[in-house]
């Protein structure tokens, strides 16, 4: 079993050790790849478009990009962890996720992502947990990937791992060891299903990306679903189960 997490901050607080309790039933017998942000992840993105059109080797941050989307293609699980920041996600997180948008359904989703689980772990300190995973939730959406699992903690009073509640610190240890212990019974040799709500996004897109290789066979997104069979009968995931 592979699994690839990336981290919204490299600082090794409280998210770091609900990751790690997470991370630990699978370290026997999984290869875990992880990437801590901003450090192992792109710059900023300047808006170039130069993904948009078809020529993402040509990013100024190919090389980091394509080593995490690697990460991502091979991976049985991924896990995305971030604290909240004013309400969101890390803007590390938000560097990298900027990097993917040539890979949202509009555009040209990777197959391989179809079919992914993953899990996001997010903390904060009153509120902001939600939007947090929403951030990141949106993201994994529109990439194709269907079975996403959320694992939220409000610390309310309390940053500091070492002055949080023992009470407390067992209350997430057994919330994360339960959605870890669920994760260990998949079958990972099997895709996740995917659900009605990514197959409407793709219908829609399908619909829009016919209506533009009408107008401009020529058109780079409508191009690369063509050459997928995605105009015609063939569907991302078709080796899911329905």
């Amino acid at each position: 079993m592979k699994i690839t997490v990336i981290n919204g901050t490299e600082k090794h607080g409280v998210t770091y050790r609900m990751k790690e309790i997470f991370l630990k039933p699978f370290r026997d017998n999984a290869e875990i790849t992880e990437y801590y942000l901003p450090k192992d992840g792109p710059g900023f993105c300047t808006g170039c478009t130069t993904c948009f059109r078809g020529n993402q080797d040509q990013c100024k941050d190919a090389p980091t990009v394509q080593k995490i989307e690697k990460s991502l293609f091979e991976a049985d699980l991924l896990v995305f962890t971030s604290p909240a920041y004013v309400f969101h996600t890390t803007g590390a997180m938000k560097v990298l996720l900027d990097h993917f948008g040539y890979r949202w359904m509009p555009h040209r989703p990777a197959k391989e992502l179809f079919g992914k689980r993953a899990v996001i772990i997010t903390q904060c300190l009153g509120g902001g947990g939600k939007s947090t995973a929403k951030d990141i939730k949106d993201s994994l959406s529109w990439w194709g990937i269907s079975s996403i699992r959320v694992v939220s903690f409000k610390l309310m009073s309390e940053i500091d791992w070492d002055r949080i509640d023992e009470k407390k610190k067992e209350s997430f240890k057994k919330k994360l060891n339960a959605a870890a212990g669920k994760m260990r019974t998949i079958d990972y040799n099997k895709p996740a299903h995917t659900n009605l709500a990514v197959k409407a996004k793709f219908y829609a897109v399908r619909m829009l990306q016919t209506g533009l290789g009408k107008q401009n066979p020529d058109y780079t997104d409508y191009k690369y679903w063509k050459e997928n069979g995605w105009i015609g009968k063939e569907r991302p995931w078709k080796c899911a189960p329905d």
